[in-house]
């Protein structure tokens, strides 16, 4: 018996149909794929390899690397396919090619069905009775060789629990549903009608009108599924989990039907014409509908989910590249009523210097005795930042600080700060091991003021998710939930780089080429032998070997260290190059390191070699004008207006000062100041019109609104940006 050979993952063929599908070259695909396979991550590629590449960005690298991975897991799912089926006996030549040339798992999954291990149905039971002959005699259509009650009767057999006619061509009838309904051309022919003609549908479950709330809009609603937008969609699952909705898929019933009857009844002189007939209908609405409104809610859920995920991610990574307040001493605020509010003060590196609690809110009101406590230790260590967080009593905490500061004519700046997710950072193992002997809260104010100095090295010590810059964060994949966003935190960092002789292990953990383990060898390195003085000597890190380093170092920055390029974004693979450059000006390297003059001097076509072309020459000398620059902006808080504080204060027509909070595909959320955030619907986000919401806001961004509507029972803000 000769074994069958199975097909092994062809890259070739998978890198011609990625660049295809891409628009990217063959050979810019071709060389990514051969950097990634030899162990380089996508930050070092599209930042120092782009010769090899062809200048291939991040999102044109991530894009390759997620069509390889689908290609690969596309092969391997074909080969159990294909094993299962010939264990089975069942493969023919033409059901092989038709899996080998299956372009989607999706596809390749309706093939698989009618041969796929089931449970126990009507149409299995049946065959176990053996009326799976009989159901071949009717699909086939053809006359029979014996009258229609003979050929029942020879099926008949008490002791298989098949007690007469009738019980036998039920049970042939039931295979029969079960393979028209397993048929892989017409459950694609299902799928495509369903998604192009069909409705989606919502009604509230009997009994549950009651807790339908937020629900209320999709209690009795019918939506073209071709032109739903994802937010509903997924707002309506959610009403189906919540056990408040049941949402379904509409279809002409009639009109499949014919269709149905079409493909599979072609005989009318067949003896079990008129059975096949009704046949269909069971077929349709017990076994097909049911099976085409689950695959049809999949692929909308799916759909749903990679645009909210792409939401999340856009403003995760706005939030994250926040202009940094800088290196300033702060006090960070976790205003409070009957507890208080937690004060913690800073110095310019972020590092704890002292705490106190002030009560200048309800119950207590103890604002002469707070503004004390505050003025002594805004002197006592120069304070220049205030950073409040957003939370519970954050508009009167922020009341008593602003009057603070004008009556003492105070150079101090007070900043409003989201403080999402810095509960749960605060009770982390993490902040346990910095603030052992420190309260919860108290570390939370540490964190609120840090977030102020540097977002993105604070937020990083957070999970993403608690962060609450997402739509329908926790409906969506939670696997490719998370892909996205460590995606995003990896960008981030990497673009801004981190000072290595600062850095916490989780800002250095997403370092291109480090991780945890090797971020916690460096914090462990520098604790035991001081501040790192050169690039070089991270490869006397145990376990950093020259494949991380080469990753790694282009990335990380030292201040004040032995080679002044350490400070800059040029890798040390080039540093020769920069002797080069430096030489033809009759200078130094030190020289000229961050000398705009000089290095405009430089001519790129003159350092061009076989290692270095054009594109890694034209960022060096960028970098060497002003190396080590922050590409964040400059940072600028909002002013909130002081006689606003809660939604009661609000009245149609103001026109208010506040930061984006949220991005979503049907608008923005904008804090301005009342513990609510305001929707500014896309329709109101700009006097011409807005396909997308991201062309013209981002989290982080400040904003002036004029309020539309005020709805106090619903905590609903309605505002807009065309006045």
């Amino acid at each position: 018996m000769s074994i069958p050979s199975f097909p092994v993952f062809d890259l070739e063929a998978a890198t011609q149909a990625i660049a295809k599908d891409l628009g990217i070259p063959v050979h810019q695909v071709q060389s990514a794929v051969e950097l990634f396979n030899d162990g380089n991550t996508i930050p070092f590629i599209a930042r120092y390899r782009k010769e090899a590449t062809g200048g291939l960005d991040e999102i044109a690298l991530r894009a390759i690397e997620d069509a390889l991975d689908k290609a690969n897991a596309l092969a391997t799912r074909k080969t159990t396919v294909l094993k299962s089926i010939d264990e089975q006996g069942m493969l023919t030549d033409e059901l092989r090619e038709k899996i080998e040339t299956c372009a989607d798992l999706r596809s390749l999954e309706a093939i698989y069905l009618p041969f796929k291990p089931k449970r126990r149905t009507r149409a299995t039971i049946a065959r176990e009775r053996g009326l799976g002959p009989l159901a071949e005699i009717i699909l086939s259509q053809t006359k029979l060789s014996k009258s229609k009650r003979d050929t029942l009767g020879d099926f008949v057999d008490k002791e298989k629990e098949v007690p007469d006619r009738d019980a036998a061509l039920q049970g042939a009838l039931d295979i029969v549903a079960e393979q028209w309904s397993e048929d892989a051309e017409t459950r694609t022919w299902m799928t495509g009608q369903a998604l192009s003609f069909g409705k989606i549908t919502s009604k509230v479950k009997r009994g549950k009108k009651e807790d339908a709330g937020k629900f209320e809009l999709y209690m009795d609603h019918h939506e073209p599924a071709n032109k739903i937008p994802s937010h509903r969609v997924l707002a309506m699952l959610r009403g189906e989990s919540e056990g408040v909705l049941r949402v379904g898929v509409e279809l002409d019933d009639s009109r499949v039907a014919r269709e149905l009857k079409s493909r599979f009844v072609h005989n009318p002189q067949f003896d079990f014409y008129n059975e096949l007939v009704s046949t269909v209908d069971d077929c349709y609405e017990r076994l097909l509908m049911p099976a085409t409104t689950s695959t049809v809610l999949q692929t909308l859920k799916e759909k749903a989910d990679e645009e909210a995920i792409s939401v999340f991610g856009k403003n995760l990574h706005e939030l994250l590249m926040s202009a940094p307040a800088g290196p300033r001493v702060t006090i960070g605020i976790d205003p409070g009523f009957r507890t208080g509010c937690k004060l913690a003060v800073v110095d310019g590196t972020g590092k704890f210097l002292t705490n106190t609690t002030i009560y200048p809110t309800p119950p207590k009101s103890d604002t002469d005795g707070a503004g004390r406590k505050l003025l002594e230790l805004i002197k006592k260590y120069e304070v220049e930042l205030i950073a409040i967080g957003n939370g519970t009593a954050s508009r009167e905490t922020d009341a008593v600080v602003g009057n603070l500061i004008r009556e003492n004519k105070l150079n101090v700046t007070k900043v409003m700060v989201s403080e999402s997710g810095a509960s749960i950072y605060s009770a982390s193992e993490l902040a346990s091991n910095e603030f052992p002997d420190l309260d919860i809260t108290v570390r939370g104010a540490i964190s609120i003021a840090r977030r102020l100095q540097d977002p993105l090295a604070e937020l990083v010590k957070t999970d993403p998710k608690s962060i609450g810059v997402g739509q329908y964060q926790h409906d969506v994949n939670q696997t490719q939930l998370r892909k996205c966003l460590d995606r995003v935190v990896e960008s981030c960092v990497n673009n801004v780089g981190v000072d290595l002789n600062m850095a916490s292990v989780p800002l250095l953990s997403h370092i291109a080429g480090i991780g945890p383990k090797l971020a916690s060898n460096i914090v462990e390195y520098r604790n035991g032998h001081g501040s790192f003085s050169n690039r070089k000597e991270l490869t006397k890190v145990p376990k950093l070997g020259k494949k991380a380093f080469e990753q790694a170092a282009g990335f990380l920055r030292i201040r004040g260290g032995d080679e002044p390029l350490d400070n800059s974004a040029v890798h040390p693979e080039s540093y020769t190059v920069v002797t080069r450059m430096a030489k033809t000006l009759g200078a130094n390297s030190k020289t000229l390191v961050g000398n705009a003059t000089l290095s405009q001097k430089l001519k790129p076509e003159q350092f061009v070699d076989d290692q270095f072309g054009i594109p890694t020459i034209v960022d060096i000398i960028s970098e060497l004008a002003k190396p080590g620059r922050d590409p964040r902006s400059e940072f600028r808080a909002v002013k909130f207006d002081d006689a606003v504080n809660s939604m009661e204060d609000l009245k149609v027509g103001m026109v208010l000062e506040g930061v984006i909070t949220n991005v979503t595909h049907f608008g923005a959320f904008i804090d301005i100041g009342v513990h609510q955030d305001g929707l500014i619907h896309i329709s109101q986000l700009a006097n011409s019109f807005v396909k997308d919401p991201n062309e013209v806001v981002s989290v982080g961004d400040l904003a002036k609104v004029k309020v539309l509507e005020i709805d106090i029972p619903r905590k609903r803000i309605s505002v807009t940006r065309k006045f």
